[in-house]
Formats: structure tokens, sequence, C-alpha cells
């Protein structure tokens, strides 16, 4: 049993400056939370969380702090037992910053542990891997002119993306560049809106009412997330379906939104829902409900995930954290993502990535 014994743990934090303002959100940097294990018998495995706009600092410590308590010396564990103490020991923290911290961890010990069973992360969950369609979603912004979203929109389309999603603010010019979208789309081609929790439930209202005459897929966040019972009022009322969960920390916060039905699609960011092993049983109680499962960017990581869960139907091209990778799987000329057959997640930091933007180790 001494080869599984974890010799070799660390917790670094990189600062990935953006080529400009990016998102729905506006944000210029990324602060990324890597994790390195090694066992004795010389298997690796990496993990990384992220921060979206600082404060990545106090992420980096919690997760150096849990990799002290309960990773380095250890024998290996199955991650999600891992996952579990990890978990348990924010009882008196709250889950906040820690859950960012396990995130990293977590995608770390099953990144070891596909490797050490010689599979694919995907099978090492429990599935069978599969091709997933993506849908578009980088380079449209709230206030962006109709033309340039067009633009854009025609892009991904040419790839073979069978939907694009725009950004929305709440106000009528929102209608200006969804129209001017579908009209120059092909046909087949779908349209979903990201609103990034910029309404109030009055302007939430308008706004879908408006959509409904494009047939959305979905419209996102049109709420902010903690908004459960202007959730529950507007899906009464909306004639698109609702999406979200990227701003949800685990299925305790999302569970609420299942039962009362407030959303169709569910949307667990990695680093917020707490890594690989909640994000699993998320879309496995979302299937449970019918609910589709689209997880929120890192679609190369999430292809894994879906191996294992059949609820999710969609996958999201946003390249944020890409660059930093060395040759991550792409979507083919269909539009669909297929992961690659190699142990583990299969996701290689970039040459030179760690000294570009290494800044505590």
């Amino acid at each position: 049993m001494e080869e599984n014994k974890i010799i070799k743990a660390s917790a670094s934090l990189w600062h990935y400056p953006l080529a400009g303002v990016t998102g729905g959100s506006g944000i210029t940097a990324v602060d990324v939370i890597v994790v390195d294990l090694e066992t004795a018998d010389g298997v690796t495995g990496t993990g990384f969380s992220y921060v979206l706009g600082g404060g990545g600092a106090i992420v980096a410590a919690m997760a150096a702090d849990l990799i002290d308590r309960f990773v380095s010396g250890y024998l290996l564990s199955a991650p999600a037992a891992l996952w579990r103490r990890l978990a348990a020991s924010l009882n008196r923290l709250g889950r906040g910053p820690g859950y960012l911290a396990i995130a990293a961890i977590d995608v770390a010990a099953w990144d070891l542990h596909a490797k050490r069973m010689g599979l694919p992360l995907g099978v090492a969950l429990g599935g069978e891997m599969r091709s997933v369609p993506v849908y578009g979603s980088g380079g449209f912004g709230p206030v962006q002119a109709p033309e340039e979203a067009v633009e854009q929109a025609l892009r991904y389309a040419e790839q073979g993306c069978a939907a694009v999603k725009l950004r929305l603010s709440g106000s009528p010019a929102d209608i200006e560049r969804l129209d001017a979208v579908a009209a120059a789309l092909p046909s087949g081609v779908r349209m979903m809106a990201d609103v990034n929790e910029k309404c109030d439930l009055l302007q939430a209202t308008w706004l879908a009412n408006e959509c409904g005459a494009f047939n959305l897929l979905w419209l996102e966040e049109p709420l902010p997330a903690s908004d459960l019972a202007g959730y529950a009022a507007l899906a009464a009322s909306s004639p698109v379906p609702l999406a979200t969960g990227e701003h949800h920390q685990g299925l305790v916060e999302l569970a609420p939104f299942f039962q009362q039905e407030c959303c169709t699609v569910v949307q667990p960011d990695l680093a917020m829902i707490g890594g690989i092993t909640e994000a699993l049983r998320v879309a496995l109680i979302a299937e449970h409900y019918g609910l589709v499962v689209a997880p929120h960017f890192l679609p190369a990581l999430f292809i894994h995930l879906a191996a294992a869960a059949p609820s999710i139907r969609w996958l999201e091209h946003f390249p944020l954290l890409e660059p930093l990778f060395d040759n991550p799987v792409e979507m083919d000329e269909n539009g669909e993502i297929t992961p690659s057959g190699e142990p583990g997640h299969g996701l290689k930091w970039a040459d030179g990535a760690r000294a570009a933007f290494l800044i505590i180790d």
C-alpha cells in the first residue's frame, strides 16, 4: 500500500491576465489555483480551480492548508471519500473560498486516481465516453453592436456549432441584437441568451416575454443567483426555459431550485460547485428531476463528466483558461467534442505557462 502514499502535494497561485474585458461580467484577469499530487510510485495528478476578478490568494492559502491537514503524507483515498473529508472540515467555516480550494484538490485527486487505473477520467467516473455538442459563447458582450454579434454568431455557425449564446443587459437594445442574429443565422442554429444576473424581477419578466418571440433554448441568469423566490415567480410565467447554477456552491444551494421547478437548465461551475465530485452529484440529481445540465466553461474537462452523466446535453465554448493548456481537445467540424482516450483528464499545462503566471508557490 505504500506505493499509494501521497509523497508530494502542493498548491500554487497563478495570475492570468486576459487580452481585454471578457464576457458578460467584464473580467480582465483570472487567478488560477493549481494543485499537484504525486504518489510514492511516481504517478502524478494535476488539478486546478480559479477565481474570476481577484481574491485567489485566499483560495490558494486554504488549498495549501487543506492539503497539509488531509492530503500530504496520507494514503491515496477514493476521490469522493477525500472530497467528503475536505467538505466536512468546512463545517465551522462555511463553503465560500473553501469550495473553490476543494475543487482544485478534487480535480487533481481524480486525475491521479484515473491514471492509476489506466483509464480516461470519464470511464474512471463510471461512464462511457461520448461526444457532446458545443454551443458558441465566446466573443459576445452585453452592449455589443448588432452587426458585431452577427459576425461572431456566423463564425460559430461556420465552425459547426448548433447554437450560440448572446449576452444581454436587460434593455431594449437586447432585442435589436437578438433580432439581427436570429435573421442572420442559418436554419437549424439555435440561440440562448445570458443576462449575468443583471435584472430585477420586473425587468426579467419583460425580457423573458420579449425573448419568447425568438424561441430561445434558454435564458440564463436573468436574476441574481440567490433570488429563489424571483426564479420561482419568473419560471411560472416565462415563455422560455430558465438556466442558472454557475454561482451556486454545492447541491445544497441548487436543490431548492430543483424542488421548486425554478430552472430547466443547470450550469455548475467547476470552482464554485466544489470540483468534479460535487458537479457529478448535481448532474445525477438533476437527471432525476428531468433537467438538462450544461456546465460552465471548460468543455475539455467537462466532457469527462458527461461520460458519467447523461443529463449533460451541452458544453460551452468560452475560451478563458484554454490558452494555458497544451492542445486541449477541441470541437470538430460537427460542433461536438470527443474526449481523447488517454488516462486521466488529459489536460497539461502549455510550455512556459507556470513560469509566466506563477506568483505564489
